[in-house]
């Protein structure tokens, strides 16, 4: 069918200057009608595909890079997206857990649909903060267990992300290593005025136990967040050993 109407409009344009002009006018309403239509196609077909493929993983890692992740909150919808009033220890998905002290909790927490073109992240993160009593507020994020398999302290461990901020706040990271009755912590501020944001921790110089590491995690830590809203719109780690001098 496809092949015919492209045939027969194929036909009607290489005749249109010599049909009757009644006839024109007929077929230049029928094209504009068309035309019409495969215009909203064309537009929400673009849009739709211009938009990161839910699922997706895919973003730019160092040369040598041998683990790397997008952690499931900014790669898949979840299956409860937002919720108010949260409280702390309230765990967003399997990864992601907000800790904070306030008596009254005036936070919200949605996963939103990235939508620029810039974005290669399918989902962000978006917290709102409002009236704010509270000493601390972080998010922590557990790491995979595929991340720490092999880990060595030759290895460097980076942190990409891009925030966008209502008002300008402090965001550290701060990456926590267990091994044995230990707990390695190694904290960056986010260089939050730069074009990349991106931060990372070099583990030769820690003093990492390479035979008894277990886990690790990251804390994203908010400093004075009252009446702020800070949006995720992507999160990223690598893992990649250090250059050999």
């Amino acid at each position: 069918m496809y092949r015919r109407v492209l045939r027969r409009w194929r036909k009607v344009a290489a005749k249109a200057g010599n049909i009757s002009l009644s006839q024109l006018r007929t077929e230049r309403a029928r094209a504009r009608n068309l035309r019409h239509s495969l215009n909203e196609l064309i537009s929400v077909a673009d849009n739709r595909l211009a938009l990161p493929m839910i699922g997706s993983a895919t973003f730019p890692k160092p040369h040598g890079t041998d683990w790397s992740w997008r952690p499931t909150l900014w790669c898949n919808p979840l299956a409860t997206p937002g919720m108010s009033m949260v409280p702390s220890k309230t765990p967003l998905g399997n990864e992601l857990t907000l800790f904070h002290d306030c008596e009254q909790s005036e936070l919200t927490l949605r996963q939103v649909r990235n939508l620029r073109e810039a974005d290669l992240a399918p989902f962000g993160l978006r917290m709102d903060v409002f009236q704010f009593d509270g000493s601390f507020l972080s998010l922590v994020l557990d790491l995979p267990e595929v991340a720490v398999q092999g880990l060595k302290r030759r290895h460097l461990i980076r942190l990409d992300t891009i925030i966008e901020l209502e008002k300008p706040i402090e965001i550290f990271i701060r990456l926590n290593i267990k091994h044995g009755p230990n707990t390695e912590q190694l904290v960056r501020e986010l260089p939050l005025h730069e074009d990349e944001i991106m931060v990372e921790f070099d583990l030769a110089y820690s003093q990492l136990n390479e035979k008894r590491v277990e886990r690790a995690w990251v804390d994203l830590i908010f400093e004075n967040p009252q009446m702020s809203q800070v949006t995720i719109r992507d999160l990223t780690f690598c893992r990649y050993p250090r250059a050999e001098f």
